[in-house]
């Protein structure tokens, strides 16, 4: 169950483009994201399922089993074992080896160390069952030649927080690995971003379309107030969390 409270999107499309210009030029570098993990800040960890995926699984899923699940910047996302439980195969990236590693100890799931030969210096951490597999790599080094293509992708809090000069890249890389039965659950934030800089960053409906409708039909299936204290703290007087589901067009 959700709720709408009085959080409200831009409806001018003009008023969205000027918006983001307030983070336009925000950077990250990897390494900045490394040292949030060594120093334990990683606030955007939740340490129960999204109750966003619990709300729209049956649409991401279609009645299919053995799904082959994509996470973008999974961290340690518990998410991740709870759809491996039900049967899915999961392939994460992140940058993060201290992500990964905590992810498997905290599931008390065993797991084995490769390399990567495609991809210098990264590796692959792979439980002991074959159902999950993390890469830790630059996520624009990861592509289908590694692990082909998938049929359900959730993307949670990786679009919002990936560097905005960075998205076209991003969706690129997003809809290469999509299969053409494919459903791809999005999540975004919505607020007044010059309250804040973030990550993770304002992404309004015309960024995704934008992105995305030359190649998907997109739906969006789900949105709620998600202003909690710790938000406030950021500065910002409203949140918007929505869902969108995309799947491929058909050629």
């Amino acid at each position: 169950m959700y709720f709408v409270a009085e959080v409200q999107s831009p409806e001018n499309p003009t008023t969205a483009l000027k918006m983001m210009t307030a983070q336009a030029d925000r950077v990250m570098a990897p390494s900045e994201w490394e040292e949030r993990w060594q120093e334990g800040r990683i606030g955007f960890h939740q340490p129960h399922v999204h109750q966003m995926l619990k709300d729209n699984l049956d649409k991401v899923l279609c009645g299919r089993e053995q799904v082959r699940f994509f996470f973008p910047l999974c961290g340690k996302a518990v998410d991740m074992k709870w759809l491996a439980d039900m049967g899915h195969v999961i392939v994460g990236v992140d940058i993060s080896e201290i992500g990964i590693k905590q992810f498997f100890e905290e599931q008390n799931l065993e797991y084995k160390e490769e390399p990567v030969p495609a991809i210098p210096e990264a590796k692959v951490f792979k439980s002991s069952d074959a159902k999950i597999s993390l890469y830790k790599c630059n996520l624009y080094e990861f592509s289908s030649a590694i692990e082909g293509q998938f049929g359900g992708i959730w993307d949670r809090g990786s679009l919002v927080a990936i560097n905005p000069c960075d998205r076209q890249k991003y969706a690129s890389l997003i809809m290469s690995l999509m299969d053409k039965d494919c459903k791809y659950l999005l999540n975004t934030l919505e607020y007044n971003p010059e309250l804040y800089k973030g990550p993770p960053f304002f992404v309004p409906e015309e960024v995704v379309k934008s992105l995305y409708r030359d190649a998907c039909d997109i739906e969006l299936v789900q949105h709620r107030d998600a202003l909690r204290e710790k938000f406030k703290a950021w500065g910002i007087d409203s949140l918007l969390e929505k869902v969108y589901l995309l799947t491929p067009k058909a050629n």
